[in-house]
């Protein structure tokens, strides 16, 4: 048997594996970009740890993020990160962008949304985000926060929820409503359900048994509940919920 189809075999798995991001790549490229990413209360670096190597380390007030360079490496590989500066430094700033929100940055600029309950996609329930560009990142509750600061937050990111802005667009029998800069913020006009209904019927379109279609990143749609059962059935994942249920919805 003619040894070629192997060859050929072997030569396509080296084209399809990943070429490895190096670890002296990465750590040249943090230390060029990581200082242009620190801003305010942000400390980011490459430190030196005596057991693990180089260490990429996020500090921001209570929240701590602390990574093997050999680590993120290797992750920035599994995830196709093309071993280029310019790529890594786009994957770092990405890192840097998802980092933890801290809880005084929670408290003083999050924004309640609707986000899925678990990988499931069945439900949505209301979440803290902080926006950092065009990206969303949600809120945890460290362990510092107790009930108090978090019932607090929470109230204010409902506040602020309802100035979050948006589009509004009427497609016949439906109201879509979107928000251009951040995806993930469409859903914060549902805070204020009244505020919105006014929007819709201000626009012309008025709303028998109001509902609304939910699927966290897309526009939020309202409609009727005979149109908007209709629309829960495109088959992606989304929730469809009377407007009645949207105060009822449990925090993340």
């Amino acid at each position: 048997m003619s040894p070629e189809p192997r060859r050929s075999r072997a030569g396509l798995l080296q084209r399809l594996r990943p070429r490895p991001v190096d670890v002296d790549l990465l750590h040249e490229t943090a230390t060029a970009v990581l200082p242009g990413l620190a801003t305010g209360r942000l400390r980011a670096a490459v430190l030196a740890d005596p057991a693990r190597g180089p260490v990429l380390v996020l500090a921001e007030d209570e929240r701590r993020v602390r990574t093997p360079l050999r680590d993120l490496a290797e992750d920035m590989t599994d995830a196709g990160v093309p071993p280029t500066a310019a790529a890594v430094a786009a994957a770092l700033t990405d890192l840097v962008a998802t980092r933890p929100v801290p809880d005084a940055a929670a408290a003083a600029s999050g924004v309640a949304v609707l986000d899925w309950t678990d990988r499931a996609r069945a439900a949505v329930g209301w979440r803290v985000v902080v926006r950092r560009g065009e990206r969303t990142v949600g809120w945890t509750p460290s362990d510092r926060a107790d009930a108090a600061v978090v019932g607090r937050t929470r109230a204010a990111a409902l506040g602020r929820a309802a100035e979050a802005g948006g589009v509004l667009r009427v497609e016949g029998p439906v109201a879509l409503w979107s928000h251009p800069g951040a995806p993930m913020l469409a859903s914060a006009a549902l805070a204020d359900p009244a505020r919105l209904l006014a929007h819709i019927a201000d626009a012309g379109l008025d709303l028998a048994e109001p509902h609304v279609v939910v699927t966290p990143m897309r526009p939020v749609a309202c409609a009727s509940a005979a149109v908007a059962a209709r629309l829960g059935e495109t088959g992606e994942a989304c929730v469809r919920l009377p407007w009645s249920r949207l105060p009822d919805l449990r925090w993340l």
